[in-house]
């Protein structure tokens, strides 16, 4: 959550009430009319009283007539009542727009500063990615040509809330330090005091979402004493704290800061705003703590507060909570309902929580067996999840700080060489000095290059253990699954070739002459049958044994029904029929859906062992661009629970006289295809494999 109404402290005075309009009539010249006229609408922006404010300084502008300084002072005020009075934040761009042009022709540096500020913020509310990029660039050119520490310290500070924005955290925090840098040159007044606490309020609420919570927590002790005088910002400080309390799960702090934030006097609007904040991050806490009550409840009153804040970012993020709080109600409809709203602009004001909410609109939809759409907001949830944990893998981030006041160090130590230059002795003894640091700091650098070097080798060599013993467990995944494969494919053509010599050999007045000479053709077929079949398993596995991954290449789907209607030819009291009208071809690993329908071919023969008028019909077809698969029997057909292992990766089903139905969906899935099972009791089973 980022509000930065806040940051308009270095630019208004701290009057607290607004005054009666003046006579203009009792002043001669324009220039006096002016600076009275400008008075006025300022003491009317410091008593909140906008509609006036947009009044008077109508009446201001036509009173400048040429005069670009005051104009564009008097549009910016009247843009500033635009923003503030029920955002109506078209309207303030056009103003702050128009007040900008004439801040240029009038080379006004701090009206030029404060309406960048303020445009930087109404293009990103507004979605003005264009316009606010062009302005960033805008930005950079004058920090490269001013050394006015005013606009060096509102500049700096709205670069880094860009970057914050895009999730640039390094870039932010160096802009952002850069800024309390240049604020704290300024005259330290109530309104500069309590800016330099802001930044540092946004620098912990950075290193929060970075999930450093301790250094987000040092950051906000920093900020305490400067916006002590002001229960706005404390308000928000409170809340920042509660960003960083509730993953730590330090319930105490929690209450706490929980409590405090209810203490605060603010505007309506802020006050909503904080307190749909607080509420929020409650109900956070307890989902984690799986007290869905309490997180539902503290849900609700966040929902309810950020409606009221008329603030769509604070209304998304407290959508989001309840999201997911509904979600583990498993209120999943619900859920579904209210995490679709929160995703409307979730993704313009913060990408981590439109991960979330499509992370947990993909499992709502799971959870109620819609798998289309949970496969939808799946792709989308691992798109941007992909960016923001890219984002975050940035490990220089945590040195932005180091780095910067190591600058700032170094230019002190350069400040305090100059003012002791006239002291010769103090001089030498200060050299001495830098040469026994430098020592100390190159033999520490030494000693942490080799710690770092035999680090590096280390995990060097934990890597190659690693990818060691990953190629033995593949390896040994590898020769299982060939094991059964050969299993699957060689054991049924053997024992039916042993059947057939036994009962040759053993039952012999059983055979008459020309049983005999039908079983020995049989035999021989079948022999024949089996031999190509080993050949064709052994040359698929050599070119297997290094690398077991299917290799895509068209395959003739007739050729494949030809060679399955082969291996089964001695298969008797059953007909196996093969319908192909569209002659199809598939892009596909000839082996593997080899495999595929010959254990599914086998497994049928199996459940008919007992069927009278038994058939196999095996289908090849197209529709809608999607080839299909299917075979089905006329057999006792069973429950969907007897096929659960091609859908259960838990599920593991022995291979005493098949494949496995589990060895089925691997082979499947590493070809890119699904397979549907339609069975029902004493109604046959069809298995249906679907080419996507």
């Amino acid at each position: 959550m980022r509000n930065l109404k806040f940051l308009l402290l270095l630019l208004i005075s701290c009057n607290a009430f607004a005054q009666q309009e003046p006579n203009l009539a009792r002043y001669k010249t324009v220039d006096e009319k002016l600076k009275v006229w400008l008075k006025y609408c300022n003491e009317l922006l410091n008593g909140d009283e906008y509609v006036k404010l947009i009044n008077a300084s109508d009446k201001g502008i036509s009173i400048a007539e040429n005069k670009s300084a005051y104009i564009s002072k008097f549009y910016f005020l009247k843009g500033f009542g635009y923003e503030f009075n029920n955002n109506q934040y078209q309207k303030a761009v056009k103003n702050y727009e128009t007040s900008l042009t004439y801040a240029q022709k009038a080379n006004h540096l701090k009206n030029i500063t404060s309406n960048c500020m303020r445009l930087n913020y109404m293009y990103y509310s507004l979605n003005e990615i264009k316009k606010r990029d062009n302005l960033i660039i805008y930005i950079k050119k004058i920090l490269d040509t001013t050394k006015n520490n005013y606009a060096q310290s509102i500049l700096n500070g709205s670069l880094g809330e860009y970057y914050l924005d895009h999730a640039d955290y390094e870039t932010f925090i160096d802009y952002q330090l850069a800024a309390i840098n240049y604020k704290k040159q300024l005259p330290k007044d109530i309104a500069n005091v309590e800016n330099i606490g802001i930044s540092y309020c946004q620098i912990g609420s950075a290193y929060a979402k970075m999930k450093q919570y301790n250094k987000a927590i040092e950051y906000l002790n920093y900020a305490k004493p400067h916006v002590k005088t002001s229960p706005y910002v404390s308000a928000f400080l409170c809340n920042y704290y509660l960003q960083c309390f509730v993953p730590l799960r330090n319930l105490d702090s929690i209450k706490k800061y929980y409590k405090l934030v209810y203490t605060y006097p603010s505007k309506k609007d802020s006050l909503f705003l904080n307190l749909s904040f607080a509420n929020r991050s409650l109900s956070e806490y307890y989902i984690n703590q799986k007290q869905t009550d309490k997180a539902f409840m503290y849900a609700q009153k966040a929902v309810s507060l950020g409606k009221k804040s008329t603030d769509d970012e604070i209304l998304m993020e407290a959508e989001t909570a309840m999201g997911k709080v509904l979600y583990q109600k498993g209120e999943y409809k619900k859920a579904i309902e209210t995490l679709k709203k929160a995703s409307l602009n979730a993704l313009t004001y913060d990408k981590e929580s439109f991960v979330t909410i499509n992370k947990k609109l993909s499992q709502s939809y799971a959870a109620l067996g819609q798998w289309k759409e949970a496969y939808y907001y799946n792709e989308i949830y691992s798109e941007h999840n992909d960016e923001v944990m890219e984002q975050s893998a940035n490990q220089s981030i945590a040195n932005a700080e180091a780095r910067y006041q190591n600058k700032t160090k170094q230019q002190e130590i350069k400040n305090l060489s100059t003012e002791n230059a006239i002291k010769n002795i103090q001089i030498e003894e200060a050299k001495q000095q830098r040469i026994f640091l430098i020592s100390g700091i190159a033999l520490v650098c030494i000693i942490g290059l080799l710690l770092m070097n035999q680090s590096r080798n280390r995990k060097k060599t934990n890597l190659k253990l690693q990818a060691l013993n990953k190629e033995l467990d593949e390896a040994n995944k590898i020769k299982a699954r060939f094991f059964s494969i050969l299993n699957h494919d060689l054991r049924s053509p053997i024992s039916n070739l042993i059947h057939f010599l036994h009962l040759q050999k053993e039952n012999p007045e059983l055979i008459d002459e020309e049983t005999a000479l039908r079983m020995q053709n049989k035999i021989t077929t079948g022999a024949e049958n089996l031999l190509s079949s080993m050949e064709d398993i052994l040359l698929w596995s050599k070119g297997q044994m290094e690398n077991f991954k299917p290799q895509f290449r068209k395959t003739v789907i007739a050729i494949l029904f030809e060679e399955t209607e082969k291996h089964f030819s001695n298969i008797e009291n059953i007909e196996i029929v093969f319908e192909n009208p569209e002659n199809i071809i598939l892009e596909t690993d000839e082996n593997y859906l080899k495999t595929i329908m010959r254990n599914l071919t086998g497994n049928a023969i199996k459940a008919l062992d007992k069927t009278p008028n038994a058939k196999i019909v095996w289908k090849a077809w197209q529709e809608n661009q999607i080839n299909y698969l299917s075979i089905t029997d006329n057999g006792p057909g069973g429950t969907q629970e007897k096929f659960k292992a091609l859908y259960d990766e838990s599920q593991v089903i022995g291979i005493k006289s098949g494949l496995g139905l589990h060895l089925i969906r691997d082979l499947a899935t590493a070809i890119n295809c699904k397979i549907k099972v339609c069975s029902k009791p004493d109604a046959g089973a069809t298995f249906t494999i679907i080419f996507e």
